[in-house]
C-alpha cells in the first residue's frame, strides 16, 4: 500500500439504490433480479430501500451496539473471542492479508442460535455464540430481532440472485435452509493522522470472503468501493437503506459473471462509527460449483469449495485468535 490509499474518495456514489418492495410482497422479483443483476455485474454494490425492516429495529441495533462497546473492558473480556469466531475481539486482533498493519476497529461476533448438542457443530463456522448473559444481558434480546429480519429480506435476495443467474427462484433454497448467517457489531474509532502515518484503515481494502453481506451503516460516513476505473467512491449512508455486496463465494459461484469489489473503512469524523453487516451465506458444507449454475465443464474457473471450510480458511489468515491458537 501507499499514502495514496488514503486520498479522498469521490463524494458522488456510483452505487445503485434498488427498490427491492415488489421482491418483499411478491410482486414482480423478476424486476427486483433484473436490478441486482446490473449492480451484482457492474460494481458488486448496491443500496437496497423498501426492505420491510422496521426503522425502530434498526434503532434499537445500533443503541445497543453502540452501549455494548462503551461497557467495561472486563465484560467483554469475559467472551474474547474464539477460534469459532464467536466473542468479543479487540483492536489489534484483525489484519487483512496485504495489509502493513492491524485494522482499527472492535468487533463482536455472532451467528444464528445453535444448540451444545447440534450435530452440524463439527463442520466449519458452525458455532454456540457467546453472549454476555449476565453482566449485558440486552445484548442478544436487543440485536436478535433486527438480525432475524435482515435474514428474511437476504432469503429474498437470494430468489433474486438465483433468478438473474438464470435459475428457478428456489435454487438456493437448499443451501439456505441452515446458513451461516454470521453477525459483526463493528466500532471504529476516529482515524488520527498517525493512524494515516501507519497505513491503518478502520478496515484495510479487501474483498468478502462469502456470498452476500448486508451492510446497516450509522450516518458517520467512511466506507468506500473501489470503482472498475481504479477510483475509491463513497458509499455514503442513505437513511433506512442497506448496503449489500457480492461477495467472494458469489463470485466463484458465478464463475466471475458477478463481481466481487475491493472496498475499505476510514473513519475521518471526529466521532464514532458503527456498523452491522450479516454475511449471508450458505450452510457450512454447501458446494459451490460454478456447473450447478449452468456453467459448461470446460469453462469453469473455479474447482467446487465447500463454503464453510473457504470461508474458515480465509478468517485463519485475517484474525489473530488463530495465530494465537497454533
Amino acid at each position: 500500500m501507499t499514502s495514496q490509499d488514503f486520498a479522498a474518495a469521490r463524494t458522488i456514489s456510483e452505487i445503485p439504490v434498488i427498490d427491492v418492495s415488489s421482491a418483499m410482497d411478491g410482486t414482480d422479483l423478476a424486476k427486483v433480479a433484473r436490478d441486482i443483476h446490473s449492480a451484482a455485474t457492474g460494481s458488486g454494490f448496491f443500496y437496497i430501500k423498501n426492505h420491510g425492516i422496521d426503522p425502530t429495529l434498526m434503532t434499537q441495533a445500533f443503541q445497543v451496539t453502540k452501549d455494548f462497546f462503551d461497557s467495561p473492558h472486563d465484560i467483554k473480556e469475559t467472551i474474547a473471542v474464539n477460534t469459532d469466531q464467536r466473542g468479543w475481539m479487540k483492536t489489534g486482533m484483525s489484519r487483512l492479508a496485504g495489509s502493513k498493519t492491524h485494522d482499527l476497529k472492535e468487533v463482536f461476533f455472532w451467528g444464528a442460535e445453535t444448540a451444545p448438542d447440534d450435530p452440524d457443530l463439527c463442520k466449519p463456522l458452525v458455532a454456540v455464540n457467546q453472549w454476555p448473559s449476565d453482566a449485558f444481558p440486552r445484548l442478544q434480546k436487543e440485536i436478535t430481532p433486527y438480525y432475524e429480519a435482515v435474514c428474511q429480506v437476504g432469503r429474498t435476495l437470494m430468489s433474486a440472485l438465483a433468478l438473474s443467474l438464470g435459475q428457478p427462484e428456489d435454487f438456493f433454497n437448499v443451501a439456505y435452509a441452515k446458513p451461516l448467517a454470521r453477525g459483526q457489531l463493528v466500532y471504529y474509532p476516529p482515524s488520527s493522522e498517525a493512524d494515516e502515518a501507519e497505513e491503518r484503515f478502520g478496515v484495510a481494502p479487501h474483498t468478502d470472503f462469502g456470498v452476500l453481506t448486508l451492510l446497516l451503516q450509522d450516518q458517520s460516513g467512511g466506507l468506500q468501493v473501489c470503482a472498475k476505473s481504479g477510483d475509491w467512491v463513497e458509499a455514503p449512508p442513505l437513511e433506512g437503506t442497506i448496503v449489500c455486496n457480492i461477495g467472494d463465494l458469489l463470485a466463484r459461484w458465478s464463475n466471475d459473471r458477478f463481481a466481487s469489489t475491493l472496498h475499505r473503512v476510514i473513519n475521518r469524523t471526529q466521532n464514532a462509527r458503527y456498523s452491522i453487516p450479516v454475511f449471508f451465506d450458505p450452510a457450512s458444507d454447501t458446494m459451490v460449483d460454478p456447473r450447478d449454475l449452468g456453467v459448461a465443464a470446460d469453462a469453469c474457473k473455479y474447482d467446487p469449495v465447500k463454503a464453510g471450510g473457504h470461508i474458515a480458511a480465509r478468517n485463519s489468515k485475517s484474525f489473530a485468535q488463530f495465530r494465537a491458537s497454533k
